[in-house]
Order: structure tokens, then C-alpha cells, then sequence
């Protein structure tokens, strides 16, 4: 046996005989710091209120809370505020939900700005169904004009002719309004009002005269009349004038009425919002400067109703014109004042028919300027008393 080959087979390395180690495995460091996933509820099972709440600070649970009581999305938005008030006290109390203070004022919010953005909606939508119907009458009016015997392409060329010089008639009219509408509001700010009136009665006829028609004719003015008597012509008289404030009164609580049914502030006193209320319901001769201007002659009407009718009779004799006869309310109003410490805005808050009016610039002024006259010449009596001779 050859030496070699023995300690050549004696230390011969087999890795086949080596028993392979057991690998030894480390735990993962992020097993311990995330999470597992949450499952969240189903979206379907949150009727909306997820997309309802999403951009005001409502938790997507609390959502869900809402949803496990009933609520949908549109349950909520046919819901007042108290209602509101009593589904989150009912989920705070069945559920031990603590509500944050933010969340009660999101599902608010929420629910006021789905609510806006649905009228937003509707009122384009009745736009839109109004346009189209005014350009189908258009184009029925066209239609019905009859049919030549041309050819269809000349036909055709008429059509279009005939559509843009419609379009072009309604953009003539529309700028012929925006300018009468200018003219009437800088006329409202001027006193002798029969003049302006004259002006625009030859206005109105002049463009009558151009073939301009104007879709809002402008109201009769007013002109001094005694209690109870009827204007003539084309005139109005100062029962109609106050009767008008009354009508104000009505559409004031009919916001109200509006603004509690959708859970929003209710104006007290008769504001923009009552105008434009009342512009919708069709009283447009009902305006914001008209009302404010003679507001103080409506109140000499309810303070002192003799006084009112004794200056009317007066004026109507003497044949004076209403921008007079409004100058001359301001004397016995400031009268009433002085009997009562000066104190208009009281007056006008404690009468229920006055309320609801803000008191004007120019009598609070005139007030104060006879205030401020009766306390020195007292001060003066009082001092020419107290000298030695």
C-alpha cells in the first residue's frame, strides 16, 4: 500500500458529510412597530355621510357611529338644528362616544353647505330650463313665419340670419334696461321727486319712440294726499306708501319663517335679505332706497297719527309736492324725542310696527344737534341767573 495514497484518502474534505446549521432567523424589526391594518366599516354602509363629512374634521368613525343609529345623508339634511343637537346627545350617551366640540360644529357646517350647494343646483337649473325655453319660443316664432320656395341652403341662411338678429335685439335691450335701471336709482337719491318723475315720463317716451320696449315699467310716483283719498291719474298716494312698509313687515317674517326651517339666523330687522326676497316673490316695486327715504314719514304715521294727517291736509292745501312734505316729518319726530330724553333708537325699538326699521342717519343727527341747543341755552339761563345785577 502506497503511503500516499492513504493520508490522501484518510484527510480527503466531503462536504456531503457536513450536517448543514439550522439558520438562525431574527424577528423583524417592523413587526413591532407597525401596526396591523385596520379594517374600516363599509363605505356603502354610511348612506353618504362619509363624503358628507370629509372636508370638516369629522372622524370617519364617528361617521360610522351615525350610521349604526340610522342616519343617512339625507335624513340629515331635512333634520333643524335641534334635531341635530338630539342625535348627537343620543350618540354620546348610547354609544359612550366622546364628540369632539369640532365635530359637533363640522356635521353642522356640513350639513349647511349641502343644503347651499343643492339650492345652488336647483336655481342653475331652473336657469338653464328657462333659457331653453325662451330660445325653443325663438325659434318656434321663426318656424312659423312659413316657408319659401328657395332652395334649403338658402333657407337655411336665412335661419341663421334671422337667429342673430334676435340675439342681437335681446343684447340691445338688455343694455337699454341696465341704463334705465342706472337712471331710476340716481333719481331715487334727489328731493323734489315730481320733478324727476316728469323726466322720466319723457324718458319712457322717448324710448318708446325708438321702439325699445322695457320689460319693468318704473312705478307712479307720489305726490300729498289727505287720509283716505285716492291719487288720480298716474300718481300715488301716501295711504299706498305706508301701506307698503306693512307689506315689508310681512315678507320680513316670512324670512323668518324660511330661516328657522333651514336652521340658519333670523334677521330682525328688515335687511338686504328681505329685499331680495320680496324682488323673488314679484313685489320689485318694493326697494331698499325707497323704503329707507320716507322711513321717518312712516314713522310720524305710527307714533303720532293725528299730527301725520294734520301735516298731510296742510300740505295738500298749500298744493306743496311730496319731497316738502317729507322734509317737514322731521320737526315732530324730534319733538317726540325731546319729551323722551332724546332717545330715538328707544322709541323706534319700544313701538312693535318700528322695530323692525332702523332709524335714520338724519334724524339721529337732528336730535342730537337739538340736544346739544336746548343744554347751552340752559347752561346760558343758568348762569345769567346766578349774576349780581
Amino acid at each position: 500500500m502506497e503511503p500516499d495514497a492513504f493520508t490522501s484518502t484518510l484527510f480527503k474534505w466531503d462536504p456531503r458529510t457536513v450536517l448543514p446549521t439550522a439558520a438562525t432567523t431574527r424577528p423583524n424589526l417592523l413587526e413591532y412597530t407597525v401596526s396591523p391594518p385596520v379594517a374600516h366599516p363599509a363605505r356603502a354602509l354610511l348612506g353618504g355621510l362619509e363624503d358628507l363629512f370629509h372636508a370638516y374634521g369629522v372622524r370617519y368613525y364617528t361617521a360610522a357611529k351615525v350610521a349604526d343609529l340610522g342616519f343617512t345623508a339625507n335624513t340629515l339634511l331635512d333634520m333643524k338644528d335641534e334635531e341635530l343637537d338630539d342625535m348627537m346627545n343620543s350618540l354620546s350617551q348610547i354609544f359612550r362616544w366622546d364628540l369632539l366640540v369640532g365635530e359637533r360644529y363640522g356635521i353642522k357646517a356640513a350639513v349647511r353647505a349641502e343644503r347651499r350647494r343643492i339650492d345652488d343646483q336647483e336655481m342653475r337649473r331652473r336657469n338653464l330650463l328657462s333659457t331653453d325655453t325662451t330660445t325653443t319660443n325663438a325659434l318656434d316664432a321663426l318656424s312659423q313665419e312659413g316657408l319659401s320656395e328657395e332652395p334649403v341652403v338658402q333657407q337655411e341662411k336665412e335661419a341663421v340670419g334671422s337667429t342673430w338678429e334676435v340675439v342681437a335685439a335681446a343684447e340691445r335691450r338688455k343694455q337699454q334696461q341696465r341704463k334705465r335701471r342706472m337712471k331710476m336709482k340716481m333719481n331715487h337719491h334727489h328731493e323734489n321727486e315730481e320733478l324727476e318723475d316728469e323726466e322720466g315720463e319723457e324718458d319712457d317716451g322717448n324710448n318708446n319712440g325708438r321702439g325699445v320696449s322695457c320689460e319693468r315699467q318704473r312705478e307712479h310716483p307720489f305726490i300729498v294726499t289727505e287720509p283716505g283719498e285716492v291719487a288720480r291719474g298716474k300718481k300715488n298716494g301716501l295711504d299706498y306708501l305706508f301701506h307698503l312698509y306693512e307689506q315689508c313687515r310681512e315678507f320680513l317674517i316670512q324670512v323668518q319663517h324660511i330661516a328657522k326651517d333651514r336652521g340658519e339666523k333670523c334677521p330682525t330687522k328688515v335687511t338686504n335679505q328681505v329685499f331680495r326676497y320680496a324682488k323673488k316673490a314679484g313685489a320689485s316695486y318694493i326697494n331698499k332706497p325707497k323704503m329707507r327715504h320716507y322711513v321717518h314719514c312712516y314713522a310720524l304715521h305710527c307714533l303720532d297719527e293725528e299730527v301725520s294727517n294734520e301735516l298731510r291736509r296742510c300740505f295738500k292745501e298749500r298744493g306743496e309736492n311730496v319731497g316738502a312734505w317729507r322734509q317737514a316729518c322731521y320737526k315732530p319726530l324730534v319733538a317726540i324725542a325731546a319729551l323722551q330724553g332724546w332717545d330715538i333708537d328707544a322709541i323706534f325699538n319700544a313701538h312693535p310696527r318700528l322695530s323692525i326699521w332702523y332709524v335714520p342717519t338724519k334724524l339721529r343727527q337732528l336730535c342730537h344737534a337739538e340736544r346739544n341747543t336746548n343744554a347751552a341755552s340752559s347752561s346760558v339761563s343758568v348762569g345769567t341767573a346766578h349774576l349780581p345785577f
